[in-house]
């Protein structure tokens, strides 16, 4: 692979890096959200022990989960980009030293 190939697949993958991390920041803050309402909301569930409040519990709960879990596959997107970076820059490194 010439040294061009390299070094544009490192600027897409940096590209792809940052674009995943500015999601994570974005999904982080709506999880932190929808925990405290459904935390909020179990609590009024407890109380009220009415199904309407269950419901309503039930719902915010699932979007936290839905939310967690996307969090969880960003997080794993970037650690296998990272490990793409990684190589690319050792193979990049290579090339260099060869010149």
């Amino acid at each position: 692979m010439g040294r061009r190939l390299l070094e544009r697949k490192l600027r897409d993958v940096s590209t792809r890096l940052r674009k995943l991390r500015e999601e994570l920041v974005i999904t982080e803050e709506q999880l932190s959200v929808f925990a405290d309402e459904a935390h909020e909301k179990g609590v009024r569930a407890l109380v009220s022990e009415t199904p309407y409040a269950s419901f309503e519990y039930q719902d915010v709960q699932r979007h936290a989960d839905a939310l967690g879990k996307s969090r969880d596959q960003i997080c794993s997107d970037i650690q296998e980009l990272e490990a793409r970076q990684d190589e690319l820059l050792d193979r990049l490194s290579a090339f260099t030293s060869n010149d």
